[in-house]
């Protein structure tokens, strides 16, 4: 009896498999167990909470239509899914009647916990001035991986639209909650106190893996079809987005023990 066919998003799940793995258990959640290095992770982590809006807002401008006039999405189903998204991004209700994009509760958090906010200000400042997101990332005391990494995601923003969905579902919607509970873990376990950083992990445990993250899934299958060539490209595409967050993570690690470079 020969075996069940596997179909190509399982395939690509596979292949990644390994990859994923490192970044799952990746050093990293155990050394952020105190406020002193919560608050070195999130002055840079805060950097992939913003771009990963640049992700979405991709997806929905070239999947959607907001421009005005308006004309009706070629394909319903991604622009459903994509919209689905980012309501709960943009615009959670992350306690009753109290509505906020993830980014503002990330920035709330570090302020509870005393990260350093200036760099991430002074970055969206200089976007807010014209400037292009390398010049703004230039002279910010930031750890050089972690600048990387934003570029990288702007560079894949530019990307075929099949691409920066791998990147958006494999990089970031299925892994975060496997990234979200180690962290939770270790706040856990050492006892520090963390409340709206706490609730931005838990929201996000809970959207992504239940909601977000299916919806994603749905979303590259529809784009890629049963084209083998386009599953080709979503892998390679994945394989890059994890590899920059291996990357980030390494340089965080880097950045806990000594000025960033």
């Amino acid at each position: 009896m020969s075996p069940e066919p596997v179909d190509p998003l399982t395939r690509l799940e596979q292949e990644l498999h390994s990859l994923r793995q490192e970044l799952v258990t990746h050093p990293i959640y155990a050394m952020v167990g105190d406020l002193a290095s919560l608050r070195v992770f999130m002055s840079s982590h805060v950097f992939a909470v913003w771009d990963f809006m640049s992700l979405l807002k991709t997806l929905q401008r070239r999947l959607t239509c907001v421009e005005v006039p308006w004309f009706p999405p070629r394909d319903s189903l991604a622009a459903r899914l994509v919209n689905e998204i980012v309501l709960g991004e943009e615009t959670d209700e992350v306690t009753p009647h109290r509505y906020m994009s993830h980014f503002d509760l990330y920035l709330a958090a570090m302020g509870e916990v005393g990260a350093d906010t200036r760099p991430i200000q002074q970055f969206l400042a200089g976007l807010s001035e014209g400037l292009l997101p390398e010049e703004a990332l230039r002279p910010l005391l930031i750890p050089q991986s972690t600048r990387r990494f934003v570029l990288d995601t702007i560079f894949t923003c530019g990307a075929p639209t099949l691409e920066v969905a791998a990147t958006f579902l494999l990089g970031r919607e299925d892994l975060v909650p496997a990234m979200f509970r180690s962290l939770i873990a270790e706040l856990e376990r050492s006892g520090t106190r963390c409340t709206s950083f706490r609730l931005y992990l838990d929201r996000h445990v809970h959207l992504d893996e239940e909601m977000h993250a299916p919806l994603a899934r749905r979303l590259l299958t529809n784009l890629c079809g049963e084209d083998p060539e386009k599953w080709v490209r979503a892998t390679a595409a994945a394989k890059a987005a994890l590899s920059s967050r291996r990357a980030l993570w390494n340089g965080v690690v880097a950045a806990f023990r000594g000025p960033c470079q």
